[in-house]
């Protein structure tokens, strides 16, 4: 194949021979970076210590355990073939060296392994800290929120501490080299987070939706009810979705946006005596991240048992930002001498909180949006969808707006240098994440509560003190999921409009010409990608949740005991269908993320893909934030109503708001989030073949290659979805069945 970069372009990525000070500083990120993991495991043993409760509920706790591990298990072995696949061809895609060849394919399966891992450890903490929160819920709001604020704690310094190890080895073993072996770190850790964000998200919502349609609106009984067969794969989908999946996101959104802030600071400075300390200065700001996601996680512990739980949130979130904010001025002014730097990262943390209570807006039970949803229950199913499709789509209206702002204020700063613009750009990307720790904190919360009430729910119930505080909880839940998705698709855009930098620094000078044809293909075939993959995504839930209930169905049907408690549902059953489904779901989107943008390249030129690239980043952005917005405000609006108003429990209203929260499911946990890791996995992908694609469409003699490639492409495309379509609703007994048979039968 075509080298990967000009001759002349693989020189200005590369760095200087760094001063023995300059070194010193790579090993003090180095051990800030196993500080966060150090921090980590003292958490989980403060959980782990806390007590499990009653035998029943360490009993439900254990089958969720056990689901989760099972699912993550077979994830993972599904996985790492497509990984080895990948991991080989990227030794084909040219680099100066064989060195860099192997380290950038070595560094593909670093990152694809502390997504993983991430993901991983995230999931295996809250399956255990959610037992231990509703125990202490008998005991008041300040033990059990801290728990579950600290069970998520634990993902969240994984998150950091093991992004900021493999950029800082990386740094350390290739030197000079180490922006090209970063490409290969930011593309497997998106490219799992993907995987695992889509095949999370259909797993839990097809639980959710199944064990919603039959046990609430068909039997008349509650979320978590043991009569109900899918709740325990409800549970289960709650951390393969939201913990693992979220961890593994926002894990390969700060990876991916560290690796262009030091692609772009390489390109922004080269030349000058302000490029190490530019560059450097990018991993100094992770490392600041870490020590304030510390003080912010502590600080997270409510006042009094009467304290609201989010405001205790709030001040641990906005502790860190501050902290941050500090620190990050301090090594600016001092080390950089650059204030330009400290003001880019300044309007990523101003943006986090614009978008922290953006998101709590449009989708906490306090304010407004929600309670128009929740007011239009009382006319019908009908009236719920419509407002909550318009609140989502203002909600996206005004998230776009303030990433905008965020990106305009960086180019402000650049005072009209295109290179410094960009890597001011993701600068800001990276203040944003610096409260990444306590975000991510937020995120596994959210399912270690929900968790909780369900299993004391299903345990026979702790009291209604306890069931008061664990509610509550879960309520908090829903907001800080919605807030954290809201700050991994801001992170998304910047990350996506940082490694577009780095695409136009390859490839030249990007004049997006929509009065060109090609130019102008390339713009709607990029506004159409995350349109397909949502709708891949989501029919994918549909044939699940549909499998789900029928299987649901079936058991009450069959055993007639289950409504008297003398018969146990089959369990384990639904857990089973909702992994085979949910894995058999993962391809389609996958080869969509990762072919498509090859074809456009190689067809229609890079003047094209760059368009591609720019409508995905456009149409991905307001479309996730639309989804999962609608979504979460859905979700509270049925809260709010199984809290007593407008009849409550088991009235009309109710039964409207759990059609709202239904439709929402796959839009707030699937779709929503899943469009995040797409766009940074096609930028990525764009990123390592820009030379070849500007080769192969303007050097005579490649024309064969060229046809080939696009054949060959589109091929797959075809059969993907081809593969996809054939997919049927209903799965039952390892055979496929007409879902009017399983009707008849139930």
């Amino acid at each position: 194949m075509t080298p990967l970069l000009a001759a002349g372009e693989a020189e200005s990525l590369h760095l200087p021979t760094l001063t023995s000070g300059q070194n010193l500083i790579t090993w003090i990120v180095l051990v800030v970076s196993l500080l966060a993991i150090g921090y980590a495991y003292l958490l989980l043993r403060g959980v782990l210590a806390k007590d499990q409760g009653t035998e029943e509920m360490q009993r439900i706790s254990a089958a969720v355990q056990e689901g989760a591990q099972a699912y993550l298990m077979r994830q993972f072995k599904t996985l790492a073939v497509f990984a080895a696949v990948l991991c080989l061809l990227l030794l084909g895609l040219g680099a100066p060296d064989w060195g860099v060849r192997i380290g950038r394919s070595v560094f593909f399966l670093v990152g694809a392994g502390f997504s993983a891992l991430t993901g991983y450890t995230g999931m295996w903490l809250a399956v255990r800290g959610n037992v231990r929160v509703a125990s202490a819920s008998r005991r008041g709001l300040r033990e059990a929120m801290e728990i579950a604020f600290r069970s998520g704690g634990v993902a969240g310094m994984f998150t950091v501490g093991l992004g900021l190890l493999g950029a800082t080895l990386a740094f350390i073993i290739f030197k000079s080299n180490a922006p090209l072996v970063l490409v290969g770190l930011g593309f497997g850790a998106a490219l799992l987070a993907m995987f695992m964000r889509v095949g999370g998200g259909i797993f839990t919502k097809a639980a959710d939706v199944g064990a919603d349609l039959v046990g609430k609106v068909e039997h008349n009984i509650p979320e978590d009810d043991p009569r109900n067969a899918a709740t325990i794969a409800d549970n289960v989908g709650d951390n393969v979705g939201d913990c693992a999946g979220m961890a593994a996101d926002l894990f390969e959104s700060y990876e991916v946006t560290l690796v262009a802030a030091l692609i772009l600071g390489g390109f922004a400075f080269a030349g000058s005596a302000g490029l190490v300390p530019h560059v450097l200065f990018t991993l100094i700001v992770p490392a600041i991240g870490v020590l304030t996601a510390m003080i912010g996680i502590w600080a997270v512990r409510p006042r009094s048992d009467n304290e609201h739980g989010m405001r205790a949130i709030n001040r641990g979130f906005l502790l860190s930002t501050v902290a941050a904010a500090i620190g990050t001025f301090l090594v600016a002014h001092f080390y950089v001498h650059d204030i330009k730097v400290f003001a880019a990262v300044a309007v990523g943390l101003v943006l986090t909180i614009v978008i922290h209570f953006l998101t709590d807006f449009f989708t906490s039970t306090e304010r407004s949006p929600v309670q128009e949803i929740t007011r239009s229950t009382r006319t019908g199913p009908a009236t719920t969808i419509i407002s909550g499709f318009a609140i989502g789509m203002r909600s996206s209206v005004f998230a776009i707006l303030a990433v905008a702002g965020a990106i305009f204020c960086s180019f402000l700063i650049a005072d009209g240098n295109i290179s410094q613009a960009l890597y001011y750009v993701a600068l800001t990307g990276l203040g944003l994440l610096t409260t990444v720790g306590v975000i991510v904190s937020m995120d596994t919360y959210g399912p270690v509560s929900d968790n909780a009430h369900g299993i004391a729910e299903m345990s026979g119930g702790l009291g209604e003190r306890a069931d008061r505080i664990m509610a509550g909880l879960d309520a908090i839940g829903n907001t800080t999921k919605a807030i954290t998705k809201g700050v991994a698709i801001a992170t998304a855009v910047l990350a996506a409009t940082s490694l577009f930098g780095s695409f136009r620094s390859i490839v030249g000078n990007l004049a997006i010409d929509v009065s060109n044809p090609r130019t102008l293909v390339g713009l709607l075939i990029g506004g159409a990608v995350p349109f397909m993959f949502a709708s891949l995504t989501i029919r994918a839930v549909g044939r699940s949740a549909g499998t789900v209930v029928l299987e649901v169905r079936d058991q009450f049907a069959r055993n007639p005991g289950i409504m008297d408690f003398s018969v146990k549902p089959d369990y384990a059953r639904v857990v089973d269908i909702c992994t085979r489904t949910s894995l058999r779901e993962l391809a389609t989107p996958g080869i969509l993320a990762i072919v498509t943008p090859i074809v456009v390249g190689y067809a229609f030129g890079a003047l094209a893909l760059g368009a591609y690239l720019a409508g995905a980043i456009l149409a991905g952005q307001l479309m996730a934030v639309m989804l999962a917005n609608t979504g979460g405000a859905w979700d509270n609006a049925k809260k709010l109503i199984e809290d007593g108003q407008f009849g409550g429990k088991g009235s009309p209203a109710h039964e409207a708001g759990v059609i709202g929260d239904t439709v929402g499911d796959p839009f707030k946990d699937t779709a929503g989030p899943a469009l995040n890791p797409l766009i940074k996995v096609m930028n990525l992908v764009s990123l390592l073949v820009a030379s070849s694609v500007v080769t192969a469409t303007s050097v005579a003699g490649h024309g064969a290659m060229r046809t080939a490639v696009i054949v060959i492409g589109l091929a797959i495309l075809v059969g993907a979805f081809w593969f996809s379509n054939r997919m049927k609703e209903v799965e039952l007994g390892g055979e496929t069945e007409p879902a009017q048979v399983v009707e008849q039968r139930a």
